[in-house]
């Protein structure tokens, strides 16, 4: 997915528990004290209290809920329908698109009117999350084993996929299966209500502002019937996951029937993830990267891609590929970027400029790490990683976002403080882990949120 967008005349424009019973309690709250002693029990005061909460719950949250409504339609109006109109989306398309959709509150990383935006504790995403979590091997084996049974289904298909775009097979089928099981997956979601919801009312609202501009222009030229575009809470299309502006310039017809079909076609979901990879920069011949061991004397914080070296380079500084295997001639002639999604806490990798090519799919370290690693699985066979994850402390992303604003006062430069330790992130920690006097880890534990917050 890809927040950029060269087909959009758009503006930054502004924008302006429920009670359950899990079950029949016998006439009783659950702390267990029967209804008749309650009021008795709590005293006049704080039942007060309670009866204003629940007239606040029945009749007040409804009301804020058809205000939002009511924001929200004329937002569509004011705001959204211009930047359609001049995108060339009609009157027609527009309407059937909106139709019947209100915002869905229990969208993630929404900012209701009137509230502030904020750190959230808990991570939606799975590539931002424990890195030990994201490699189970039931996972892993989801993919690899559905990747090699398909790339024998659609053997063909795919080498003429190689052929014009200069992708392997493995690396398409290994993105396939990650993102959608092959298909399988449910994509429940009406792409609609989650991409106004979140131009609306979400942190991002500049970006899903473009991305359901692309989604009323997919309508509107490919003759996609607006209740047929099903996404992921996070406005994600079809078997490839595209967010529209991506399917605008990079979804393809390899099956021949005029119309990119990434819902349906395999074919065509299969070629356009090797477009994708393809316009954003996959260097044909090139690998994505090597599991490596770092001796100790070699600073975890040189990882970034902003601090590349020849792989030559790395070797004679001791890193090694496990196994004992050289690297192969020409990588080692060519630009490589030390790699420790965890640290010292987890595996090790050189990895090449292709590596970041898939992170242009998804920004995450441990997507990339996880389609080439699942690629050469699916290519290679069943060879796990030699270095282990480590167990790590579990934070609140809250927690990590207050250290990296910690590290920020100290000058340090960490991506942004929002709470995903990142490749800056890790470096930083590593620095200031040896500027304190403390062997660097390069990855966030509970001590240094203390130490930093």
């Amino acid at each position: 997915m890809t927040e950029k967008s060269a087909y959009f005349r758009t503006s930054l424009w502004p924008v302006g528990h429920l009670l359950r019973n899990g079950g029949k309690m016998a006439g009783r709250p659950q702390g267990g004290v029967p209804i008749r002693n309650y009021r008795r029990m709590i005293g006049k005061p704080l039942h007060a209290v309670l009866c204003a909460l629940l007239f606040l719950i029945v009749f007040l949250l409804p009301a804020h809920a058809a205000s939002i409504d009511a924001q929200f339609r004329s937002w569509l109006e004011s705001d959204l329908w211009p930047g359609a109109q001049s995108n060339g989306v009609s009157r027609t398309t527009f309407e059937a698109a909106f139709d019947g959709v209100t915002p869905n509150l229990k969208l993630p990383d929404l900012v209701l009117p009137g509230r502030e935006s904020s750190t959230p504790e808990k991570q939606h995403q799975a590539e931002f999350r424990a890195p030990a979590a994201y490699f189970s091997e039931n996972v892993v084996r989801g993919v690899t084993d559905g990747g090699r049974s398909r790339a024998r289904q659609y053997a063909d298909t795919l080498a003429a996929i190689e052929r014009r775009f200069g992708v392997p097979a493995g690396i398409v089928l290994a993105i396939w299966g990650r993102e959608s099981a092959f298909g399988r997956a449910k994509i429940p979601h009406d792409a609609f209500e989650v991409l106004a919801t979140k131009a609306f009312l979400s942190t991002r609202k500049a970006m899903f502002t473009r991305e359901v501009l692309a989604a009323l222009v997919m309508a509107e030229r490919n003759r996609i019937a607006p209740r047929a575009m099903k996404s992921s809470w996070a406005g994600a299309l079809g078997q490839p996951q595209f967010l529209p502006t991506s399917y605008l310039e990079h979804a393809v017809d390899m099956d021949g029937d005029g119309r990119a079909d990434i819902w349906n076609s395999v074919p065509d979901t299969l070629g356009s993830i090797a477009n994708y990879l393809h316009a954003h920069g996959w260097v044909k011949g090139r690998d994505w990267g090597f599991e490596v061991t770092v001796p100790a004397n070699v600073s975890c914080a040189l990882e970034g891609p902003d601090q590349g070296k020849r792989i030559s380079q790395w070797a004679a500084m001791g890193i090694a590929r496990v196994g004992g295997k050289p690297f192969p001639a020409h990588e080692a002639r060519g630009e490589g970027f030390l790699m420790m999604p965890a640290g010292r806490y987890g595996p090790a990798f050189i990895v090449t400029p292709n590596f970041y090519v898939l992170k242009e799919y998804n920004e995450s370290d441990l997507y990339a790490l996880f389609v080439g690693h699942g690629a050469d699985r699916i290519t290679y066979g069943d060879r796990r990683f030699i270095g282990a994850w480590n167990k790590v402390d579990r934070l609140h992303r809250s927690d990590i976002a207050a250290m990296q604003r910690g590290l920020e006062r100290q000058g340090y430069d960490v991506g942004g403080a929002d709470g995903l330790a990142g490749f800056k992130t890790r470096r930083s920690i590593g620095d200031w882990q040896a500027r304190n006097g403390m062997a660097p880890t390069c990855f966030p534990d509970a001590g240094l949120v203390r130490a930093l917050k």
